[in-house]
């Protein structure tokens, strides 16, 4: 009587261990990828901050004449938003063609640090399940290469086991990139709304310069 015996399905370890090589730097691009997300996440919150009374004590300084304390707030502030309206102060008295420019290239720049380390991510996002596929196409290469050493004495055995362990490096490029590419969606949506409060408070800013004198 011949029994059914299922083998033995391996663990996650043993199956990261018969990925090879190509698991190593998978690996890596997932660590720095969570690495960049993590500190992308802290520094665009900390952009996000927002004090609601800050525009109203720049009006309140620029009528009062106080360029100074307004430059102080700015300071003390220690936002994107602010260091764009400080921009702003430092060239009152020059032509708003002259300020506008100053303080959209600002904003340019503070945007521009923000989005450090998401090219990384859209590259890793496109990157990594290729890197896996390469993985996959060299693992059945060798597993061709084994059953064709065997001759007769290979089976489909040898060869379904080769595939199987060959196709763990495209599932965990396939993980790699999902993972990198959600990081990367998020992160630029919240860069986003980083770029809409930057435009709100130019705009906002330059319409208080143009306020007629009380």
């Amino acid at each position: 009587m011949l029994l059914n015996v299922t083998p033995a399905r391996p663990s996650l370890w043993d199956l990261v261990l018969d990925g090879g090589y190509i698991m190593i730097p998978l690996a890596l691009l997932l660590l720095v990828s969570i690495y960049i997300f993590t500190e992308r996440c802290w520094v665009i919150t900390r952009a996000m901050r927002e004090d609601k009374t800050f525009m109203k004590r720049i009006r309140d300084c620029i009528i009062d004449g106080d360029i100074e304390d307004a430059g102080r707030l700015c300071r003390k502030t220690d936002t994107p938003a602010a260091r764009l309206v400080q921009k702003g102060i430092s060239r009152i008295g020059r032509p708003m063609s002259d300020v506008l420019m100053a303080v959209e290239n600002t904003g340019n720049i503070e945007v521009s640090r923000l989005g450090k380390g998401l090219t990384w991510l859209s590259t890793t996002a496109a990157g990594a399940p290729m890197l896996g596929f390469l993985g996959t196409v060299v693992g059945m290469m060798d597993a061709f290469y084994k059953m064709s050493a065997a001759g007769k004495a290979s089976d489909i055995t040898t060869l379904s086991g080769g595939i199987s362990l060959a196709l763990v490096t495209t599932v965990a490029g396939l993980i790699v990139g999902i993972v990198a590419l959600f990081a990367y969606n998020y992160l630029v949506s919240r860069l986003g709304k980083v770029m809409t409060d930057l435009e709100s408070k130019t705009m906002e800013f330059m319409d208080m310069l143009n306020e007629p004198a009380v």
